[in-house]
């Protein structure tokens, strides 16, 4: 058996507390310091991110969102034991937990946190999968040498210098592929460390939901039941051929899942495929200058992602819920990239004028997607609207005047309505 001290970063003989710190933070396992493929998530990001710039917050349940008819993005762990949790509908967050302080998302904050704990993990290795602002993975094979100490070692000191430096704390999941990896990172957040060896694998496996496979949602769950399929133990009954034929490459994919076996590599160039954002409305409507004001919003929103993440878009795309949850979307491709807040919006805008009469809405997001690295200035209706130029050069002027003096220095007319 193999330990370490968590909080003094030491390898210790196995034992209930460190003998050399007295913590009780002690990591031990078989194989320790053999597996070198892990899975960082971040505990509650975004709300950890705001308790920690407003520590008035620190003991309060905060949930991140906006408004009662919105979703929930994140909740804090104080509101997550009175049963609110990502995607719930905020009406509903807020009957759970309703002394809960809500707070609206500032992406440009946790886009910037984020390339923080990049930086952090390319100190230990180039290959790094993001899966979204607060998760990873990381290929640790040969880094030992490197830097002198085993994987499991370097993730410990990854996420105790998180806390250190950047006042957030994050779960690791140490295995010996992906999909173990995820799992195991959710078994003790949040500040957790686990890992699933490979001599364990089956073992731990075999009682298990299939839904902890991503992929397997509410609705092939239920599809899964009806065939007899609920643990990882029931698909091991099942042929290879037999899974193939039922479900197609889900069901492959299935039979190797069942013993513990992924060989997808951890790819630091898997590419963004688009960025988008929306907002649920209080109430429906159909008003066109309230929608202008919402594409608006939402345009700037994905622009600002779109040029702190250093890509532009091709393609927009205009997204509407109507009141009886039925879902409208129009897209245009355009003649070239952007990442330009006025050209996304005035796109989007165009695209509202020919599904207007469809509403009352209830929901309406844009985005872009065919996401690239800008090769040149956009070159924006230079025939069709001279001054669109120009008002690409007014927003990029706007940019640095809000970096400085923040999101608030300069405002649009049309954001206030």
């Amino acid at each position: 058996m193999q330990a370490l001290c968590r909080d003094c970063l030491t390898e210790i003989t196995p034992a209930r507390r460190c003998p050399n710190c007295g913590s009780p933070r002690v990591l031990q396992h078989a194989e320790l310091f053999d597996l070198a493929i892990a899975h960082m998530d971040c505990d509650a990001f975004y709300a950890s991110v705001e308790k920690r710039d407003n520590p008035d917050l620190r003991d309060k349940p905060v949930i991140i969102g906006g408004g009662k008819r919105g979703v929930v993005s994140t909740a804090c762990y104080i509101a997550r034991v009175k049963g609110v949790h990502s995607a719930m509908p905020m009406f509903q967050a807020l009957k759970l937990c309703p002394e809960a302080v809500v707070v609206r998302p500032r992406m440009s904050v946790y886009v910037e946190t984020s390339k923080l704990i990049k930086a952090m993990m390319m100190d230990l290795t180039p290959a790094i999968e993001p899966l979204s602002l607060d998760e990873a993975f990381l290929d640790l094979r040969g880094t030992a040498n490197l830097h002198g100490e085993a994987p499991a070692m370097q993730m410990a000191r990854l996420v105790k210098k998180m806390e250190t430096d950047l006042g957030l704390t994050g779960s690791v999941g140490l295995s010996h592929n992906k999909f173990l990896a995820k799992i195991a990172s959710d078994l003790d957040k949040p500040r957790g460390f686990s890992i699933i060896g490979k001599d364990e694998t089956n073992t731990f496996l075999h009682d298990k939901p299939v839904s902890l496979i991503w992929g397997v949602g509410k609705a092939f769950r239920a599809t899964l039941e009806r065939d007899g399929i609920r643990t990882f133990t029931d698909l091991l009954r099942w042929e290879r051929t037999d899974l193939g034929a039922r479900y197609g490459a889900m069901g492959d994919r299935l039979w190797h899942l069942a013993r513990g076996m992924d060989y997808r590599r951890v790819s630091a160039h898997t590419p963004m495929k688009s960025i988008s954002n929306e907002t649920t409305f209080f109430e429906d409507t159909a008003d066109l200058s309230t929608l202008d004001g919402h594409i608006w919003r939402l345009s700037e929103k994905v622009a600002d992602r779109a040029k702190a993440k250093g890509v532009t878009g091709r393609v927009i795309t205009l997204k509407l819920k109507k009141s009886d949850h039925q879902s409208l979307t129009r897209r245009v491709s355009l003649s070239d990239q952007t990442q330009i807040a006025d050209r996304i919006y005035s796109t989007a805008r165009s695209l509202l004028d020919s599904v207007i009469d469809q509403g009352p809405f209830r929901l309406i997001g844009v985005g872009i997607s065919q996401l690239e690295e800008p090769h040149a200035p956009d070159s924006f209706g230079d025939l069709l609207d001279p001054e669109a130029r120009q008002r690409e050069k007014a927003e990029r002027v706007s940019d640095d005047i809000r970096r400085k003096f923040g999101a608030e220095a300069i405002l649009k007319g049309r954001s206030l309505r």
